[in-house]
C-alpha cells in the first residue's frame, strides 16, 4: 500500500475574512478548502505552502506557526492524505478573478465572513474552529467528501 500523500495548507484570515479555494477540476463541487497542496521532496513544508498558495492564488504569504493537522482518505480505495495546516499572513498581492491557477485545479477563490463561512461546505469541517481561534489541533482520519 503506498505512504499518505504529504500536503501543506494555509490559514490565511485578512480583514476578519477566511480565504478559501473551490480545487475541484471544472467546477464539479462546492466543497471549499484552504489553500496549499501536496508536498514536492526537498523542499520544507513552509517552501512548499508559499508556492503552492502562490500557484493557486497569486498571493505571496509569510509562514507562521502550524495550527491543525487534518488526515483523510478513501475507504474504499488507495487514497490517504496527510494536511499540516499553517497560520499565514499575506506580503504582497491581491485577489484577482483573472488568476489562472497553472495546474487548472483551483477555479474559485475569495475571502469569506465568518457568517458566509458557517454556510459553506468544507474540508476539513474544523476549519472555522481553527481559523478563529487559537492554539493546535489534530482532525483525525475521516472519510473524503466530493
Amino acid at each position: 500500500m503506498p505512504s499518505p500523500r504529504l500536503a501543506t495548507r494555509a490559514v490565511i484570515l485578512h480583514e476578519d475574512r477566511l480565504l478559501l479555494v473551490n480545487a475541484w477540476r471544472d467546477a464539479r463541487s462546492d466543497l471549499w478548502c484552504a489553500p496549499g497542496g501536496g508536498a514536492e521532496p526537498h523542499a520544507s513544508l513552509p517552501d512548499n505552502l508559499i508556492r503552492e498558495v502562490f500557484e493557486e492564488t497569486g498571493l505571496s504569504i509569510a509562514v507562521g506557526a502550524p495550527c491543525l493537522v487534518n488526515e483523510f482518505h478513501d475507504p474504499k480505495g488507495r487514497f490517504h492524505q496527510v494536511e499540516v495546516f499553517f497560520r499565514a499572513t499575506i506580503t504582497a498581492g491581491a485577489i484577482s478573478d483573472h488568476w489562472k491557477d497553472p495546474e487548472g485545479i483551483v477555479h474559485t477563490r475569495r475571502f469569506f465572513t465568518r457568517a458566509e463561512v458557517a454556510a459553506l461546505r468544507l474540508k476539513p469541517s474544523s476549519l472555522p474552529e481553527i481559523a478563529w481561534g487559537a492554539g493546535f489541533t489534530y482532525d483525525p482520519l475521516e472519510p473524503i467528501q466530493r
